[in-house]
């Protein structure tokens, strides 16, 4: 009866050590996940469209807020205690959600809400972009940087391909460039033409028709030049 006791005791004392040690590895998985997500910063961009009429567009970055006010550009840092808030001393900014105030010496800028389909394009063109477009059915985005680079995302966001082997050529009287570009796997052909185009889902108004073939399948949409 003892050694049966005795046998239980051991076979619990086993099973605590191994929860024990089950539950520290999951703890420091999370501890080191925490930590290398606590050094990134993440660009992120707002065009505010206020009830003054005026447009501001914010970029948040390495902890910092660029304004792009009418008449000048501030960098502003995070004020102490107080969350999504920048401040230089003289200008202030505050963001909850998708709407801010902006206070300056000579104004307040108040109601803004920001317009995230034009931030998209706002924060590819901070990032470098030079060229971007954009197609449905499926939803895809390219983004040409210094005439080098091509990123391609295709299938909702599912899949994401980069081109950096690219040769272009351009068309003055047709005003048509074309770029034959390919990476390990995958060959692309794609035509800007400077004829307006429509976004047959948003209606929104574009000054480049953009046609590409990726691996023998076609992609068409409309795109614009950033710079």
């Amino acid at each position: 009866m003892i050694s049966h006791w005795i046998g239980e005791l051991i076979r619990l004392v086993y099973r605590l050590v191994l929860l024990s040690v089950i539950v520290f590895s999951v703890a420091c998985c999370v501890s080191q996940t925490a930590s290398e997500n606590s050094g990134q910063h993440p660009s992120k961009t707002y065009v505010y469209e206020c009830e003054s009429g005026d447009s501001i567009v914010v970029n948040i970055k390495d902890q910092s807020a660029w304004l792009f006010l009418p008449h000048n550009t501030v960098q502003l840092h995070p004020v102490a205690g107080e969350d999504e808030t920048f401040s230089n001393g003289s200008i202030t900014y505050w963001r909850q959600g998708e709407q801010a105030t902006i206070e300056t010496p000579d104004k307040k800028y108040q109601q803004c809400r920001n317009n995230r389909q034009l931030a998209i394009w706002e924060n590819a063109k901070l990032r470098g972009v030079d060229f971007r477009a954009t197609g449905n059915e499926p939803g895809w985005y390219l983004e040409i940087s210094q005439m080098e680079k091509i990123l391609l995302v295709t299938d909702y966001g599912q899949r994401r391909l980069e081109f950096t082997s690219i040769e272009r050529s351009t068309d003055p009287v047709a005003r048509t460039t074309i770029y034959h570009a390919n990476n390990d796997k995958h060959k692309l052909v794609l035509a800007l033409e400077g004829r307006k185009c429509t976004d047959s889902m948003s209606e929104q108004q574009f000054q480049t028709t953009v046609m590409f073939v990726l691996d023998e399948i076609e992609y068409r949409g409309c795109g614009a030049a950033l710079h």
